[in-house]
């Protein structure tokens, strides 16, 4: 506890590093999420997990290594694609140690219940002052719902014995609605992708407005996930730098662009977001000129790297 206490500082600078690290590989991947959060285990917590004993003997000979979620970072994302697509992507980008579907461990023994990815990383082939393995949880919006109230109510409420097994009877059935309702979203998600753009008109704005923008990039690009809501924002400025006020501007000036060779010379090892395939054609397009955009400027070595890959595409 004394040690754990000592290096827990550090151990939270790490955890702030990963959240940064995370959030930028989501953002510049262009997959949709709704919040990256980090967590630092506390002392008191530390504690309570390295003195837990199996029969006979202590569960961790040395709780400084093996207690691996010391530093955790939770990626709570929309659907269950966004999940599937975050875990490929840190597996692309990170040494991935362990790998555990919890909702599927949960399905396989014919229960409902709780369910999350759970992913423990590595980030020293990348960041070297990130020398501890990370904890990942990456779940829906509504996997996230029940497992915070579920531990809410188990942590804070003293259930007498005769409740307990109807208190359990309610979680489960709370889980079956919520999974479910997760199928529901990503059938709603299915159909919406074949609705076709609809733009309006703006007097004040010359942006091309993000709600136009993205019914027409879920058009444009069928296959893709959808990207998060800010980010649809944050392109139409980009656009705007470019000259580029209309839907029909952009759609005639995507006519020139083979997204197939694109998506062949970036290799994609996970579905990137629509926001990112329109970023991918711009680059190639425009080239250095669109790494010099005024709102390019804080990432632009990443995409220079990217415009690399692509030389042969836009040459």
């Amino acid at each position: 506890m004394q040690a754990y206490a000592e290096r827990q500082p550090e151990l939270q600078r790490m955890t702030d590093r990963y959240v940064a690290l995370v959030t930028t590989l989501l953002d510049d991947a262009g997959i949709n999420y709704l919040t990256v959060t980090g967590r630092t285990k506390s002392v008191a917590s530390f504690a309570a997990k390295a003195a837990r004993a199996e029969p006979g003997t202590p569960a961790h000979d040395d709780p400084l290594t093996g207690i691996t979620d010391q530093v955790g970072v939770r990626v709570v994302a929309y659907l269950l694609s966004e999940v599937e697509a975050v875990a490929e992507l840190l597996a692309d980008q990170l040494s991935v140690l362990d790998d555990r579907d919890m909702g599927q461990e949960t399905a396989s023994q014919g229960r409902f219940g709780y369910a999350s990815r759970h992913l423990l990383v590595a980030a020293d082939g990348r960041d070297q002052t990130l020398s501890q393995p990370a904890s990942v949880q990456v779940r829906t919006v509504l996997q996230h719902a029940w497992a915070e109230f579920e531990h809410d109510i188990r942590y804070k409420g003293t259930v007498p014995a005769e409740h307990a097994p109807d208190l359990d009877r309610r979680f489960t059935l709370a889980a079956g609605l919520l999974e479910l309702a997760d199928r529901e979203f990503s059938e709603i998600r299915a159909r919406i992708r074949v609705a076709g753009p609809h733009q309006a008109e703006d007097d004040v704005d010359p942006r091309i407005s993000p709600p136009d923008l993205a019914s027409f990039l879920t058009a444009q690009y069928a296959d893709a996930g959808w990207s998060r809501t800010d980010h649809y924002a944050w392109i139409s400025g980009l656009l705007l730098e470019l000259g580029i006020t209309s839907l029909d501007e952009l759609a005639g000036l995507l006519t020139s662009v083979d997204s197939s060779a694109i998506n062949a010379r970036l290799e994609y090892k996970y579905p990137p977001g629509a926001v990112r395939r329109l970023d991918d054609a711009l680059l190639a397009v425009f080239g250095n000129r669109y790494l010099d955009l005024h709102g390019n400027a804080h990432r632009r070595e990443l995409l220079a790297a990217r415009l690399e890959k692509l030389r042969t595409v836009s040459d």
